[in-house]
């Protein structure tokens, strides 16, 4: 860091008052000292003897004045004393300049950083308020990709919850309008049309409250251990007849020792229902969907793959936002409300794992990673329960 013209003033200014300074203070001391001595006269032999019994060197020169002596050991402090004050007034401008800095970034200059590189002593300290900015951007950001979530699932609930609403009143309204005229052919047909459309709506406010429970902090689950491979069993078999109607085999892998984990029954049933129904209605082209289990430590891994056709790469890292569908039309005719795998990932996180999504031209892929023991969880249910 350079300093500015008037600070290396203002030090050249602090040098020449230390200076004079301590020269006062050398010269006073050494007057005391000589005062001292030579009124003293035992004092004054006692030095002249040690004098003469110190020799320095092979040519045994001997110390004549102990004046000079304590001249040198004067000016050594004197300089220590000097380096010490320049340097502390220099940190000071130092900290200074960081001062200046900070405020200008107060000022609501967030890309702005210190761009100082400085000593072990005050690094540290650029260091971290370049970082704590750096934090602070990324929670505005995030603060306003939350917001622009917020609009966009709003409007995304407008637009779901509109379209069936208006088929409803629409159709109700024509048997109402009708007063009693039209063929009950058309009656029927107009009645089940508005009943589809209701169930649609009803799917719809089933997935949002689900939803709002997996995102909460003290969202509260019914721990217990359930048999895994027993589960994943019977998941595939109550989808097998609709696997069936679209040529796909839906098939189970698992050791041949049966797997026991702590859980939430019900939200893990919800959890592979979802990933299951996902392979069925977008696995495009697919023969199979595998549900694979393995264990690794202390952690189960669940796989379910279909070989359908890839999703996008760019469509990946968004999977599991809410409201997100691959395909942007929101279109009824694939079902789903967009908040399939966003409830999944809620679900996983709520019992301390991971969820992971691959695709490529050969196998699509969603691993589930879950822990054996729910120790956190069965600590808060069994504190509840006092």
């Amino acid at each position: 860091m350079r300093l500015t013209g008037k600070e290396y003033w203002l030090l050249f200014w602090e040098a020449i008052v230390t200076i004079g300074a301590l020269l006062m203070i050398d010269w006073a001391v050494l007057t005391m000292l000589a005062h001292f001595i030579y009124s003293n006269p035992g004092v004054e032999n006692g030095i002249f003897e040690i004098k003469r019994s110190i020799n320095i060197g092979p040519q045994r020169i001997k110390i004549w004045s102990y004046q000079w002596i304590a001249i040198f050991l004067a000016l050594i402090c004197d300089i220590l004393v000097l380096t010490w004050r320049l340097i502390r007034r220099y940190h000071l401008y130092q900290m200074g300049h960081i001062i200046q800095e900070l405020h200008y970034i107060a000022e609501g200059n967030f890309k702005h950083r210190i761009p100082y590189k400085l000593g072990k002593r005050l690094q540290p300290i650029i260091d971290s308020v370049n970082a704590l900015v750096d934090a602070q951007i990324k929670a505005r950001e995030d603060e306003r990709a939350v917001e622009r979530s917020k609009d966009e699932m709003i409007t995304n609930v407008s637009h779901d919850l509109r379209t069936p609403l208006t088929s409803i009143i629409g159709y109700l309204g024509l048997i109402e309008s009708s007063q009693g005229h039209l063929p009950l052919a058309d009656v029927k047909k107009y009645s089940h049309t508005a009943y589809t459309k209701a169930i649609q709506m009803k799917s719809l406010v089933d997935d949002l409250f689900e939803f709002a429970q997996v995102q909460q902090l003290d969202m509260r689950m019914k721990i217990k251990k359930i048999s895994l491979t027993d589960m994943l069993d019977q998941l595939a078999a109550s989808f097998e007849l609709e696997a069936q109607n679209k040529h796909i085999k839906i098939e189970t892998m698992a050791p041949t020792n049966e797997i026991f984990i702590e859980g939430d029954p019900d939200k893990l049933a919800r959890l592979f229902m979802n990933l299951i129904q996902n392979g069925l209605k977008y696995g495009e082209k697919a023969t199979y969907i595998r549900l694979i289990a393995t264990i690794e430590n202390k952690y189960v891994h669940i796989i379910v793959a279909n070989d359908g056709i890839a999703i996008p790469q760019e469509a990946v890292k968004h999977l599991f936002d809410r409201f997100y569908r691959v395909e942007s039309s929101r279109s009824p005719k694939t079902g789903g409300t967009g908040l399939g795998l966003a409830i999944s990932q809620g679900v996983v996180e709520a019992h301390g794992g991971e969820i992971l999504a691959r695709s490529n031209s050969q196998i699509t892929e969603f691993e589930v990673i879950l822990p054996i023991e729910q120790k956190g969880n069965k600590e808060t249910e069994d504190a509840s329960k006092k």
